[in-house]
């Protein structure tokens, strides 16, 4: 009965998986806002360019290697253990964070966070998908969208608010609240879950998948750090982690009882929307990762006017995730999506033609066509993920999605980031001319490593200022028209392969009776 009809606190249960949601999401946006501060010697932990992308990616590392596997024991072992026990770690570790004494503390720290949010990022959508029948799941993966998209709204602000008042390591102590609270109304209001008919326990998949995506994700970090693919530090690990990602497959198609049966790959609704949701977070996060120096340096907004600026993208999210499911009913989900990606490729073009002039107007729209955009492609994306599979694997679904994610943001990020590298350097290069050899060197390599030697030189470094901010603005917009390209790659496989309205009609029957023997 509770199967057709759903659980009866479910909306309850849905809010508590939201709000336990907003500590994660809210740190990674919080933290981006704070970056400045840490690398500052005299207010933060004077970390430089490189410890910065490793405060981020540590935690990125950690996340996407573990979230899977986690996916997995949680399906097995009940998914509010795994999130209440990811919950204390996300805690204790934002707490060391919060104390750490040099940007290396902090890096560790942060890997700690992953662990803990590797535990928690699954349970909650596996959760979800356990208590809501299948005709509301939709709804409520729309909402649960919304406030992710919630978080991404507040994070910003938040961050420039805790800033402006209080010292760096204010921005980890906000999750502790949070998470005290989470764990109480987990506590009361939570049902355990897992899957009633558990495999035998598959160790060897689940190293090989942490060996394979932990190896991956440190070669596409590492090529970001180098600005270069060339390198025996980026190839050798990436190429490792390919080749065990290879047996991964080759020995989970071979076994009876999968940490994750590969053949759900075969539906090519899972499939399409597992490269949809890539392809998409690629693109984004490539951009995200110029905007923030774009709004505070080239065109001199603080910490919190910044934040408040991305405040669109993310209300057009909080208003069209929860209304993304009756599109995809009324236009089909190839079409929607489709049309989608498209918006979203012209929102990341358009930053191609933005300079030190644009007007905050034209900023505000595109954040907001953008945010509507990725609005209704997320959660239709999610539902299909989630309908693709068996009821009772929700976790390892959910876990797919993320690792996507995360993966592809990790790569985006770091490929997009040396290629508005490569621009900055070749662009600033005659502006450095007059410098000496070291000065030259370290001014080279970003926009904030050019202001930091052009504050050093005083009245002379002046004359650095200008073209710094011209070079810079030349580097985004070659990555946003290459994101844009991407963005526009990804919607004709879209249009290609996700089903369109006329399969959506008989999916609840088709999924159970084809998945059946992959489950048993």
């Amino acid at each position: 009965m509770e199967h057709k009809l759903g659980h009866p606190r479910r909306w309850q249960i849905l809010g508590v998986m939201v709000f336990s949601l907003l500590a994660v999401v809210l740190d990674n946006t919080i933290l981006n806002v704070a970056l400045k501060t840490i690398a500052d010697p005299v207010e933060g932990l004077g970390a430089t360019q490189s410890q910065l992308e490793w405060a981020i990616n540590s935690y990125t590392l950690v996340f996407a290697g573990l979230l899977f596997t986690f996916g997995v024991i949680g399906d097995r072992t009940g998914r509010k253990r795994m999130l209440l026990i990811g919950m204390v770690l996300f805690g204790l570790a934002s707490l060391a964070s919060a104390y750490a004494q040099d940007p290396m503390q902090l890096i560790v720290a942060r890997a700690f966070m992953g662990i803990g949010g590797a535990a928690i990022m699954p349970a909650t959508l596996a959760i979800i998908s356990n208590v809501f029948p299948p005709q509301e799941r939709g709804k409520a993966i729309g909402v649960w969208a919304g406030g992710v998209g919630l978080a991404v709204a507040i994070g910003p602000i938040t961050g420039g608010l805790l800033i402006e008042h209080f010292w760096w390591g204010s921005v980890f102590l906000v999750n502790l609240p949070i998470v005290a609270v989470s764990m109480v109304l987990i506590g009361l209001v939570v049902p355990e879950s897992r899957d009633p008919r558990p495999s035998k326990l598959d160790p060897v998949g689940v190293i090989l998948s942490i060996i394979g995506l932990v190896a991956v994700t440190y070669g596409i970090i590492r090529g970001g750090e180098l600005a270069t693919i060339a390198s025996a530090e980026v190839l050798v690990p990436t190429l490792l982690g390919v080749a065990v990602l290879a047996a991964f497959v080759w020995y989970e198609r071979r076994i009876d009882h999968p940490a994750f049966d590969v053949r759900y790959f075969r539906d090519p609704r899972f499939a399409t929307a597992v490269g949809m949701i890539g392809i998409v977070f690629f693109a984004m996060m490539g951009a995200m990762f110029f905007l923030v120096f774009y709004l505070q340096i080239v065109l001199g907004f603080s910490a919190l006017q910044a934040g408040a600026l991305m405040m669109p993208f993310a209300v057009a999210q909080l208003i069209f995730s929860p209304l993304s499911q009756q599109m995809a009913r009324r236009f089909g989900s190839r079409l929607t999506a489709t049309v989608s990606m498209v918006v979203v490729a012209g929102a990341l073009a358009s930053y191609a033609l933005m300079d030190q002039n644009t007007p905050i107007v034209a900023l505000v729209a595109v954040f907001f066509v953008q945010g509507a955009a990725m609005a209704n492609i997320m959660p239709p994306a999610t539902t299909t993920i989630m309908e693709a599979l068996p009821r009772e694997k929700a976790g390892v679904g959910s876990a797919m999605s993320n690792t996507v994610r995360q993966v592809a943001g990790a790569l985006g990020v770091a490929l997009l980031g040396s290629l508005l590298s490569a621009t900055y350097r070749d662009q600033i290069a005659p502006a450095l001319s007059g410098l000496p050899d070291q000065a030259r060197h370290v001014a080279g390599e970003s926009l904030t490593a050019t202001l930091g030697v052009a504050q050093g030189l005083g009245a002379r470094g002046s004359a650095l200022i200008e073209p710094a901010k011209l070079a810079f603005v030349e580097g985004m917009h070659v990555t946003a028209l290459v994101s844009a390209a991407i963005a526009l790659a990804g919607a004709l496989v879209v249009l290609k392969w996700l089903p369109g309205r006329s399969s959506e009609v008989p999916a609840p029957q088709t999924i159970d009776h084809d998945k059946e023997p992959a489950v048993v």
